[in-house]
């Protein structure tokens, strides 16, 4: 069993639902601090974080991640107990294999070996991981990235080690993200009862225009890195229950994925402007999960493409599709961000597994952009 998989057995086998991390940093903080690093956890509320830093000096290359895991769902569902790790036909089964506990594994590795060849290397290496990417992320990777810019300590490079590939590791790096905004609407009527529609303001058919302008409206149309902005409502609700009732309230939750040709001040006031043009009385909050992130040129993306063409002989697809991920904290304080990890088609679902071979490699394309960029 070669390293990589020792260790991401050791990590799966801690139960690290968020916001727990169950132990998982304070591993892998034992055995960065046995190859110079210094440690600094950083814990917020309900959520563990750790920095760990190898170096004082500039540049600053950094493996972000997350220790926690969502829940495993139906335990009868699995073939194996999900916080068991278990190898069968060269797959590693388990809660977080692929999504993200395999890449930490791969990640703490690749450093241990580059470290042993290059013992005085150029720059610094940093690890951010948090126990809260899969919750709420409010006390996690934003929290440390505030600290990190209070006092002025500044990432030039980072690879999220979410799970980025589809077929074959390595096969796609995503070296961007879109926006992701959501508005929660309440448009106000009047109740009453379906016999007497005079007596009532029915909001359903007063925001129901407005509702098909937004879902009708092109945004904009992408871009050469992006496509084009999305809308989509995603919970709808009005009534009491009775046939019989016309509602006073309609509550609207939707969420724009955005890309860099919008920001999320545009779409505000172009939503809010649709609502007063079609004359509703209503109510509307936001909330930013994100903004739009693009690495589109550099040495980090041209490291990877380079340490991904020299272990799996192809070089990867540059995609910002997916939902979001810890990038958006990291990239606008100036950082170089990109994702890679292993293959995503089992994540959040039972049976979640990776191939043993895949962390390995994983581990060498990890290990190649330390090498392209601080030997």
């Amino acid at each position: 069993m070669s390293d990589v998989i020792a260790l991401a057995k050791e990590l799966i086998r801690r139960p690290s639902v968020t916001p727990l991390d169950e132990g998982c940093q304070t591993l892998m903080a034992e055995r960065l601090a046995r190859i110079g690093f210094v440690i600094e956890p950083m814990v917020f509320e309900d959520t563990t974080n750790l920095w760990a830093r190898r170096g004082s000096e500039g540049p600053l290359f950094c493996f972000a991640g997350h220790t926690d895991v969502v829940p495993a769902g139906p335990l009868d569902k699995w073939h194996t107990p999900p916080f068991e790790p278990t190898i069968k036909d060269g797959v590693l089964y388990g809660r977080g294999a692929a999504d993200m506990k395999g890449s930490l594994a791969s990640m703490v590795v690749a450093v241990e070996r580059f470290v042993a060849e290059h013992p005085d290397h150029t720059g610094s290496i940093a690890f951010l991981i948090t126990s809260d990417e899969e919750g709420p992320f409010i006390n996690g990777t934003t929290r440390v990235i505030d600290t990190l810019e209070a006092r002025n300590e500044k990432i030039r490079w980072c690879i999220v080690g979410e799970p980025s590939s589809t077929a074959v590791v390595g096969d796609v790096v995503k070296n961007g993200r879109r926006g992701s905004i959501t508005g929660d609407l309440l448009v106000r009527g009047v109740q009453g009862h379906v016999a007497y529609p005079h007596l009532a303001d029915n909001p359903i058919h007063k925001a129901a225009p407005a509702l098909a302008e937004l879902a009708a409206t092109e945004w904009d149309e992408g871009n050469a890195y992006f496509p084009p902005t999305s809308f989509q409502i995603a919970n709808i609700s009005a009534g009491t229950g009775a046939s019989n009732v016309i509602p006073g309230e309609l509550q609207v939750q939707f969420n724009f994925r955005f890309s860099t040709e919008l920001t999320d001040m545009d779409i505000r006031e172009r939503v809010e402007a649709l609502l007063d043009k079609h004359r509703l009385d209503y109510q509307l909050s936001w909330t930013l999960s994100g903004q739009p992130f693009l690495t589109d040129t550099g040495a980090l993306l041209d490291a990877a493409v380079a340490a991904i063409e020299a272990v799996n002989g192809q070089q990867p697809a540059l995609l910002t599709t997916g939902g979001t991920s810890d990038g958006r904290f990291i990239a606008p304080t100036g950082a170089e961000v990109i994702e890679l990890g292993p293959v995503n088609a089992t994540i959040h679902k039972v049976n979640e597994c990776v191939k043993e071979d895949d962390l390995d490699l994983l581990a060498d394309m990890y290990q190649g952009v330390l090498e392209r960029l601080l030997a």
